[in-house]
Parts: structure tokens; C-alpha cells; sequence
């Protein structure tokens, strides 16, 4: 199977294993992935989702012999890919759990966006990163010119988009596009503990705060501060978390 899961107390670890193709995306493997999200969202045991990749890559992109066999019209990947890809990345987006990008290696392209639809990216300073799309005459579809923009702004988003040049992990984290680059040595203990820490927050404040947050980037000021003053969510847990305030 293309996509291995993994629990470790309510953190559940989603790996795309195809280490002899750098993990490259497939119709299959891109479909498996959207289904293991549907089912991590729907799982109450799980407050934390972390995606990442086996051996050298996070993900190559898009797999070229699926490419090849439905060649893209106009620039656009097929919908064999992009409705399980869509799928996808809207879950790693919209679910009401925090998802966590694990970049361990090469992440180019269509995983460049699945990692940007996540709501954090954690890079190694092993890390390579890139928009190819330029590269191999496509466009993005799965929402790269929407994310991009919002994660390093319009203007280098098309230094990067129109050059379609490789860049490194600390540039991904200079630029704010990650959170943090650790060494290679240490991406697994820092995303594990950063993953420990959100889980041990309310579930219904994070859902909340990743809704509103959501909103934001939608929004603009004077509809957002309205949306956040009025919006309701079914949260329950203020009162217990508060009683242990000084114990």
C-alpha cells in the first residue's frame, strides 16, 4: 500500500511510501491519501495528522508516467489526478484537526502543494523545494497560485513560479513558508513534539481557531473581525481546563 498509517496516541502519522519513485503521486496513491484523511477527520481519537514521505523524498510531484498516459490538455493534469489531489488537499485544509507538513526531502510541485495546504510545514535543512510547473508546461490545479501567494507573498511566488528553480529549506523557512528547519537528524523528535503540544490543547479551540484563521485569508478586515465576533462553536471544555489553572 502506497500510504502507511501510523498512530502514536491521538497523533496519527500519514507516510507516502513509494521510495523507489521519490514518492511520486499517482492517481492510486493520491486517492488512498484522500481517503486516509477522510477517515483521520472523522476520528475522534485523533487531534493531530502529520504527512510526510519515506527515504530521500516528501514527494517528487506528480509521477510522469501517469502523465503520460492521459497527457495534459491546456496544461492541465487529468481529473484522474486532480479530483483525488483536490480531495486531498481540501481535507488537509478544512478538517478540523491541525495537519502538519513533515518535509524530509524533495518536495516539488503537486507535493509542494499538498504540503502548502497544510496548516504548518516543518522543514529539514536537507530539504529541497520547487513549483515545476513552468518546468514541464502545466499550470497548477490542486492550489498553488491561491496558497503560494499567501505563504510567501505575490512577488516572490513568481520569482519562484516563473523561474521554476529549486530552493532550500531554510529559504522555505526564511521566507515564512515553514515554521521551523531543524536538521535532518532532528525533523522527527521536533515534529513529534510540536504535534505533542497541540494535542494537548482543546480539540474545539483548535478546530475554532483553524476555522477563523481560515476565514481570515477570505475575508477582508472589516468582514473578518465580524465573522470572528459572531461566529459560535460547540466548545465544552473551558471550564475543566481552567480548574486546573494553578495546580
Amino acid at each position: 500500500m502506497p500510504i502507511i498509517v501510523t498512530d502514536t496516541a491521538d497523533i496519527r502519522t500519514l507516510t507516502l511510501d513509494r521510495p523507489e519513485a521519490l514518492n511520486a503521486l499517482t492517481p492510486a496513491l493520491l486517492t488512498e491519501l484522500a481517503d486516509a484523511l477522510d477517515a483521520a477527520a472523522a476520528d475522534d481519537a485523533v487531534r493531530v495528522v502529520v504527512l510526510t514521505g519515506t527515504g530521500r523524498a516528501f514527494s517528487a510531484g506528480v509521477d510522469l508516467k501517469a502523465l503520460a498516459a492521459e497527457p495534459p490538455a491546456d496544461g492541465d493534469v487529468s481529473g484522474a489526478l486532480n479530483t483525488p489531489a483536490r480531495r486531498a488537499c481540501d481535507l488537509l485544509s478544512q478538517m478540523p484537526k491541525v495537519t502538519i507538513a513533515k518535509v524530509n526531502g524533495h518536495c516539488y510541485t503537486g507535493a509542494l502543494e499538498l504540503a502548502l495546504a497544510c496548516d504548518l510545514m516543518i522543514v529539514s535543512d536537507a530539504a529541497k523545494l520547487g513549483d515545476t510547473h513552468a518546468k514541464w508546461g502545466l499550470r497548477p490545479t490542486w492550489g498553488m497560485s491561491a496558497r503560494l501567494i499567501r505563504a510567501v507573498g505575490v512577488t516572490r511566488a513568481r520569482d519562484l513560479s516563473y523561474t521554476a528553480r529549486t530552493f532550500t529549506g531554510a529559504e522555505a523557512h526564511a521566507w515564512g513558508m515553514a515554521s521551523q528547519c531543524v536538521p535532518a537528524d532532528e525533523l522527527d523528535t521536533t515534529v513529534d513534539e510540536l504535534a505533542a503540544q497541540i494535542a494537548a490543547n482543546d480539540p474545539a479551540s483548535i478546530a475554532a481557531y483553524k476555522d477563523l484563521y481560515r476565514s481570515q485569508q477570505d475575508r477582508g478586515l472589516s468582514d473578518g473581525l465580524g465573522y470572528e465576533y459572531t461566529t459560535m462553536y460547540d466548545m465544552g471544555d473551558a471550564a475543566d481546563r481552567l480548574g486546573t489553572f494553578g495546580n
